[in-house]
Formats: structure tokens, C-alpha cells, sequence
């Protein structure tokens, strides 16, 4: 397949539109069209980019047949919409939950392969540089045995969430960077929700997590705090790295107590305690732009995309396994299957 791909969106409200931009920007798309059940909302963004508007999705894709789509309704409308894409002949990014359940995820990786299209899921918060940048330091040991992994996300309440509490909405988030940053998969988690104030699930989500290489994980995610807060921290025998996923900046924490060469985990620890902080000069820029264009360049490369649908299958299952653990008041073991935790 050759550049410019032709791309379109279907759904284009607070996320959708952002999706729209970007595909005018890259090098390897150019948007052809974009799709809403609201048509007002569709020709508002189509007039801005000088593109074709559609209330019927179907429609547009008989019409346009565009080579990539983003898909961006709300969680209910995955499997249908992303599905139907597919097998109009489309490569798919559905943004993340994978889908409303786990049978409707795996149902949309086989639709992937039976129509043999890439489909991906828009976990983005993978595609922020002070993520990547982490990747690479924990992958070339710099922090000896992990230990802990915190992520923290908080913040007042989106007006655009209507469909799923918290859990669903942002837990896949962090459950995804987990994976991705241990390449360890969990096998136990442990979960505590709250409904304060959104009236029809819960809006806070406290929960622990054990992974298969001994790492322990915990996550603290609310609509409730009206500070808005991401950050990530990875605790390790010899110091500890933040990401600030907000400002995209990523620092280091060294434990002087470390001996030794350089960064040998094998080296003996004689404690724990305060040396050098680090913080590391990183090149910022838009995470989406990020995601889009590798997505693209999959497509072109006939590559694996840099977030399979297994992950996006994997994220969906712990995030469903965390309101199971909720509702039952006790621990859940995680049975995993084949995932791929790819760059």
C-alpha cells in the first residue's frame, strides 16, 4: 500500500476531532471524511479540514472507502462499528476499551484476521516520549530488580463520559504502561471503587496488583480530585523513576546506597537512602501524533502495530477483572493468555 493512505473518523466529539487533525497533518494520510450520529457535529470539523461529512458511517465507508479509520464512539458501539470497518475493507484504530466486554474484544481481533486488517488500540499514554524514554532506561537494567510500579490518575469529572465509570474509562490507561514498562503480566488483583458523585458508576478506583515476575503494582484513579494529576513512578533496587505524563517529563532517583560498577543489579545493596536526582532532556511532542503516524506507518510497512488487540484485550480484562474484584469484596486471579506487549 502506497502514501498517502486515505483516512477517516468516525465519531468526532471532544476525541474524534483531535483524530481528524492529525490525519491532515502526517505525511502518510490525508483525511477524506469523517462520520457522527450528530451530522451538525460531523460538518462543523469536515468544514474545517475541506472534507465530505456523513451521519451514516456505513454510508461513508461505501462511499469514500478509506484505507485506515479511527474509531471513536462511545465504548458500547466498539465491536459493531469497528467490525463493520473492517470488513468494509479498513485498517481500524479503536480508541480504548477494545470494546464494552471481553467477548466483543476478542471477537474484533478475530474480524481482524479473518479480513486480514491491522487493528489497533488507541492506548496513547504508551506514545508519550517520558514513557518511551523510561522503556528504554528499564530495559537496559538502569534499575536493577524492579519492585513496585505506582501510576496515579486523577482529576475532576469529563463531561464526555456517559456509557462506563471510571474503571473502564481510565484504569486501561495504566494497566497498559504497566505491562508495557515490567513486560510481566498480572496474576492477582485486588480492588476498592467508589460512586460519589457520578449517578451511575463508580467515579474512584483504589487497587492493587501482583505480577508474575514479582512485581507489585497499585493504581489510584478518581473524577473526583480538581487537581488534575499523572504520574508514574517505578521503584527499583537501585532508585526509583517518575514520569510527570503531563509535562512529559521523566526523572531519576538515585538510591546511594547502591555499589558498585555502574548499573550491575547483581551488585550487593547496602540500604537504601537519598542520592542524585536526575532529570532527563527529552525531545516533547503530541503523543496522538505519535500513535497516528506509527499506526499508519504499520499499515504501509505491513508491520504489527505498535498496540495489538490482545493488549487492548489484555487491558480490558484486568480493568473488568478490578470491578469484579469490587463487587465481590476478595482478590481475583488473573488466568492469562497469549498477549503481545509490543513497543
Amino acid at each position: 500500500m502506497s502514501a498517502p493512505l486515505k483516512a477517516a473518523v468516525i465519531g468526532v466529539g471532544s476525541m474524534g476531532r483531535n483524530h481528524a487533525r492529525v490525519y491532515t497533518e502526517l505525511g502518510e494520510t490525508t483525511l477524506v471524511a469523517v462520520s457522527d450520529a450528530h451530522l451538525a457535529t460531523a460538518q462543523t470539523v469536515a468544514a474545517k479540514y475541506g472534507v465530505n461529512a456523513y451521519a451514516d458511517y456505513q454510508e461513508m465507508l461505501a462511499r469514500e472507502k478509506p484505507d485506515i479509520v479511527t474509531i471513536a464512539v462511545p465504548t458500547r458501539l466498539h465491536r459493531e462499528v469497528a467490525g463493520i470497518a473492517m470488513e468494509a475493507g479498513a485498517h481500524v484504530l479503536v480508541e480504548k476499551p477494545i470494546a464494552a466486554t471481553v467477548e466483543e474484544g476478542q471477537a474484533l481481533i478475530a474480524c481482524a484476521r479473518a479480513c486480514n486488517r491491522r487493528l489497533t488500540v488507541g492506548h496513547i499514554v504508551r506514545f508519550n516520549p517520558a514513557i518511551q524514554a523510561l522503556k528504554e532506561h528499564l530495559d537496559a537494567g538502569e534499575l536493577g530488580q524492579l519492585f513496585q510500579i505506582v501510576c496515579r490518575r486523577v482529576g475532576p469529572f469529563p463531561s464526555r463520559i456517559q456509557d462506563v465509570g471510571v474503571v473502564v474509562d481510565l484504569a486501561p490507561h495504566d494497566l497498559d504502561v504497566m505491562r508495557f514498562l515490567s513486560g510481566a503480566e498480572p496474576i492477582r488483583v485486588y480492588a476498592e471503587t467508589q460512586q460519589k458523585i457520578h449517578t451511575d458508576h463508580e467515579d474512584l478506583l483504589t487497587a492493587l496488583l501482583r505480577f508474575d515476575n514479582g512485581l507489585t503494582g497499585m493504581l489510584e484513579i478518581n473524577w473526583l480530585t480538581p487537581l488534575k494529576v499523572r504520574e508514574i513512578t517505578v521503584l527499583g533496587e537501585l532508585g526509583m523513576f517518575l514520569v510527570n505524563d503531563l509535562t512529559q517529563d521523566l526523572y531519576f532517583y538515585e538510591n546511594a546506597e547502591a555499589t558498585g560498577d555502574g548499573w550491575n543489579q547483581l551488585n550487593v545493596l547496602k540500604g537504601v537512602s537519598e542520592g542524585k536526582m536526575i532529570r532527563f532532556p527529552l525531545r516533547r511532542y503530541e503523543p496522538l501524533r505519535a500513535e497516528l503516524e506509527a499506526f499508519a506507518k504499520a499499515v504501509l510497512n505491513d508491520a504489527p502495530t505498535a498496540v495489538c488487540g490482545e493488549d487492548g484485550l489484555a487491558a480490558l480484562q484486568l480493568a473488568l477483572a478490578l470491578i469484579e474484584s469490587n463487587a465481590k469484596h476478595t482478590a481475583i486471579e488473573i488466568e492469562n493468555g497469549a498477549h503481545c506487549i509490543t513497543a
